[in-house]
């Protein structure tokens, strides 16, 4: 993930309410993101927020190709490469990734492929509340902690 310039990741929540808000927050984060430098969108494919994310990117890149905006979309086990998940929606990203090739529980993966995409990015943008058993919260701690410019679209 060397190649990929300035870097913004999107986390939220499994299942989450988006409202009009929320979308229109989201919209002016990622605008805000693109002003500030940043090419290459980080996706995890797990939350109704990384959806609204994506489909944001998308617009703005068939609407301003000038941007040479990147999609990359990052698997949390390395064997996901060669045989996708269920879950795994394909959609047109400009690169799939594993950011880390060493852990095999999916649980442990994910929060630590999770930690591998704040690690490489500039801004982070979350759509989290507050809650102690949630992987995005806890995703959104660590990010606190690497001190990572972060945008949480659910505080004002």
């Amino acid at each position: 993930m060397d190649d990929l310039g300035k870097v913004c990741s999107c986390f939220g929540h499994l299942d989450f309410e988006i409202t009009k808000e929320i979308e229109n927050r989201t919209w002016l984060e990622i605008k805000f993101a693109l002003c500030m430098g940043v090419r290459t969108f980080l996706f995890g494919g797990r939350s109704t927020f990384d959806d609204l994310c994506y489909k944001i990117v998308t617009k703005i890149k068939k609407q301003f190709p000038v941007y040479d905006i990147k999609r990359v979309f990052c698997f949390p086990l390395a064997k996901h490469l060669k045989s996708p998940p269920p879950w795994y929606k394909p959609k047109e990203y400009e690169k799939v990734v594993c950011p880390l090739k060493k852990f095999d529980g999916w649980y442990r993966s994910l929060f630590f492929r999770n930690m591998a995409m704040i690690d490489r990015s500039e801004i982070v943008l979350f759509c989290v509340e507050e809650r102690e058993n949630s992987g995005a919260f806890k995703t959104y701690k660590y990010a606190l902690s690497q001190h990572k410019e972060i945008v949480n679209v659910l505080l004002k």
